[in-house]
């Protein structure tokens, strides 16, 4: 065999750049690589026993070029995105070649090959920067975690990024009412409760309701139904791959399944109104949601009262604090049908909303949380 080749498995294409280029002269090698980019939903071009065409080179998202072949490549041109794939990891002469042909990574089958799978269907999906994940919980209930939590994903939609609503928690009554979407088809929580291994971000995207730009994962009105931490990180992950702005609403309690959504957040917000006895309840609250999410924030919910200020607050938990929250009567009126929390733009909840994406999110698109 000699030349490029299409291989005989055919995998399910997933939308995205293309798959990896595979550079080898190892026909056991090339089963393993072939059988990794199926797993990962994607078909590669192959060059076998020949050096690759400098446009193939250039042009595929990912390079897997055979311990055995890097001698094929010494010439090509340096690039971003090479991996040495070697059997061996007592061989010197793998490291010493990755170094040769500018590798990013040397690895090793069947150590690596977890790691391979989602390195080549990152490539296969177009994935970026992940997400940026924030957290909401409400410090009692009733604390308007949930309100809070459809304003800064309605905000962030606004602005034109891509963002996802998750609805966390089983016994809230479901996001998707609070945005008016109940109605709107899509998948909810049920129908992903089996989700095991990588779930394909795009498709996750389009399967969900969606409003205009805003996709929301949410609950039925059926039975409560147990999701694990299985489905948890799956889904999760794959909304995370999907880049923009990912918000979960979460429930005060941390089982297992609340301890994987925690690990993959990147900063939680902590809705605690100015009551002594919300204070008590939140500090609870923050104690075991702190156990998994270093980055936990306070925001105060007025009314204040002359004892207990925004600052009060966050110094009475011991968490640094986000903002405030003032009474804001609109968003009653708003709440009963004239549209999502948010959504207008204006009030003490949309200016929170948009101070705190203007800082975790600026214009340059890394997130400085």
């Amino acid at each position: 065999m000699a030349g490029s080749k299409t291989p005989d498995r055919r995998p399910t294409v997933m939308e995205g750049p293309g798959g990896p280029l595979i550079v080898t002269e190892d026909e056991s090698l090339l089963d393993d690589l072939l059988r990794l980019c199926a797993a990962a939903g994607t078909e590669p071009e192959v060059v076998f026993t020949a050096p690759p065409r400098a446009t193939s080179w250039d042009n595929a998202p990912l390079v897997l070029v055979g311990a055995e072949s890097a001698a094929r490549v010494r010439g090509a041109a340096r690039r971003k995105g090479v991996l040495l794939v070697g059997r061996d990891l007592d061989d010197a002469e793998v490291w010493r070649r990755g170094v040769e042909v500018g590798a990013d990574h040397v690895l090793c089958l069947p150590d690596a090959e977890s790691w391979l799978v989602d390195r080549i269907a990152d490539v296969a999906e177009g994935v970026t920067e992940p997400a940026l994940t924030v957290g909401v919980v409400g410090g009692r209930g009733g604390a308007g975690a949930s309100t809070l939590a459809c304003a800064l994903a309605v905000t962030a939609a606004r602005t034109g990024r891509r963002t996802m609503l998750v609805d966390g928690d089983p016994l809230g009554g479901g996001l998707d009412i609070l945005l008016g979407a109940e109605r709107t088809g899509g998948l909810r929580w049920p129908d992903l409760a089996d989700s095991r291994g990588r779930v394909n971000s795009g498709a996750l995207e389009e399967s969900l309701p969606r409003l205009d730009s805003l996709s929301v994962l949410s609950w039925d009105r059926g039975d409560s139904v147990l999701i694990p931490p299985q489905a948890m990180r799956s889904v999760l992950g794959a909304a995370r791959r999907r880049g923009g702005v990912v918000v979960v609403d979460m429930p005060r309690r941390v089982d297992d399944t609340v301890a994987e959504t925690l690990a993959q957040i990147d900063v939680g917000l902590l809705v605690v109104p100015a009551e002594l006895r919300a204070v008590a309840a939140a500090t609870r609250v923050a104690a075991a949601v702190s156990m998994v999410l270093k980055d936990l924030r306070i925001v105060v919910r007025g009314p204040f009262g002359s004892a207990l200020d925004d600052s009060e607050v966050a110094r009475l938990i011991g968490l640094p604090l986000a903002g405030q929250l003032p009474p804001e009567p609109a968003l009653t009126d708003a709440l009963s049908g004239t549209g999502p929390p948010g959504s207008s733009g204006r009030g003490p909840l949309a200016r929170f909303c948009t101070a705190f994406l203007a800082q975790a999110l600026p214009s340059g698109g890394s997130v400085t949380v």
